[in-house]
């Protein structure tokens, strides 16, 4: 069924759809619209068979969450931000463990200097944590997504983040298709737990491993991610056949059939790169975008394959490794390992810092040019890093940096670019 709809609540009615027995909830912007409105599911009699907990932190809700899929039940959480961060414990017990729980993160920055906007610094901090990973780049994919990520948990027996940018989507009021509960129930069978808490037959889940054994179950949690990779497009063909609505899964590509100067990226950024590749594509340029669905496990193969005929590579990524650069870069270096691209990193939209396309088509025509140095910062005010590095230089006490800065911006009078507020 279509309809205009918040992306939150759309992803709560999808959640819904996949028949969650058990449900954690603790509220963080810009999540909190998800665990609401399932709430309200619940309570209205249209979600049932569903326990619907209000827990008391994010590491509890993750805690639950691995109790109830331990014990056999379909487990959904959401969380963002600083959340995540504050049940990261309990992330990595619940892919150690190989529960498939399926979270939603909207994607939001990690303070301090305190900040609700998006950014990738959440999920990012937790790439390695055991969880796949899938972002979205817009409210439509967010919904299938989802209902594609309890599929895949339940069949590989990990479990699954489905990102999507906070606010930009979370928050954003667009079409979308819902499918037809049957639609879900024929895609989405019930849950048949591989292993389960049973006074009936008593297993210990989560014992001590020592030495002898610790490498053998870790390598186990590789290779379940490498069956990911084969699982996911498969898995995305089933649901494009019962929708109509087939990705690949892995990546997406746009305009990329003649392309020599390819973005790479992950997430809503995705929508505006289009629009202005469509743009300098009308003034003859060879621009295209590649689009990372699965960030983990990483299509070492598909990103090799879609950049094969490439020159130029920009990754546009919205998260900073500090003292390094890149993360999703660093990830596509690897799959082109041997191969004659230019490959280079631009940091951009840190904080919700607006990414506009006017900046984007900048970026293209410098990287066209070969002008873009390996690692950038998309519209960096420069002048006020040096300002602030002036001030440490001069004094010892020279204050927070943060509150400096937008000291500065109000002193100057102006905002993004240099431009007057």
């Amino acid at each position: 069924m279509r309809s205009q709809i918040e992306g939150s609540q759309a992803v709560a009615r999808a959640v819904a759809l996949a028949r969650p027995q058990v449900i954690c909830a603790y509220p963080i912007s810009p999540q909190t619209h998800i665990v609401e409105s399932l709430s309200a599911l619940v309570q209205s009699g249209e979600l049932t068979g569903c326990e619907y907990l209000n827990v008391e932190s994010e590491f509890a809700a993750m805690s639950a969450a691995i109790g109830a899929s331990a014990a056999g039940a379909r487990a959904y959480t959401a969380t963002a931000s600083q959340g995540l961060l504050f049940m990261v414990e309990a992330v990595y017990n619940a892919s150690g463990l190989g529960l498939p729980i399926v979270m939603t993160v909207a994607n939001r920055a990690i303070g301090a200097p305190i900040n609700i906007w998006n950014d990738h610094s959440d999920a990012m901090s937790q790439r390695d944590s055991g969880w796949i990973q899938l972002y979205a780049e817009d409210n439509q994919e967010a919904v299938d997504l989802h209902l594609q990520a309890f599929r895949l948990a339940e069949e590989v027996s990990l479990p699954v983040m489905v990102c999507m940018d906070g606010f930009v989507l979370t928050h954003a009021v667009e079409e979308v298709d819902l499918p037809e509960s049957e639609v879900v129930d024929q895609f989405l069978p019930p849950y048949e737990p591989r292993q389960i808490l049973d006074p009936a037959e008593p297993v210990s889940i989560g014992a001590m491993v020592g030495p002898e054994a610790f490498l053998e179950v870790r390598y186990l949690a590789h290779i379940r991610q490498m069956q990911a990779l084969e699982a996911i497009p498969t898995i995305a063909r089933e649901f494009g056949a019962a929708t109509g609505r087939e990705r690949n899964g892995l990546v997406s590509q746009y305009r990329m059939e003649d392309a020599v100067i390819a973005i790479v990226a992950l997430g809503s950024v995705i929508g505006t790169l289009k629009d202005a590749v469509d743009e300098l594509r009308a003034d003859g340029v060879r621009v295209g975008v590649l689009g990372i669905t699965s960030f983990r496990p990483f299509p070492i193969d598909a990103v090799r394959q879609a950049l094969a005929g490439v020159t130029d590579v920009v990754v546009l990524e919205k998260a900073l490794a500090v003292g390094i650069g890149g993360i999703v870069s660093a990830n596509v270096r690897t799959a082109l390992a041997g191969q004659d691209h230019r490959t280079v990193t631009v940091i951009a939209g840190l904080g919700g810092r607006p990414i506009l396309k006017s900046s984007l088509a900048q970026m293209i025509t410098n990287a066209r040019a070969g002008e873009l140095p390996e690692l950038s910062f998309l519209d960096l005010r420069r002048d006020l890093v040096e300002r602030e590095l002036a001030r440490a230089r001069a004094e010892r006490r020279s204050g927070p940096a943060a509150e400096n800065i937008l000291r500065d911006i109000a002193d100057t009078g102006t905002h993004q670019g240099g431009r007057p507020r």
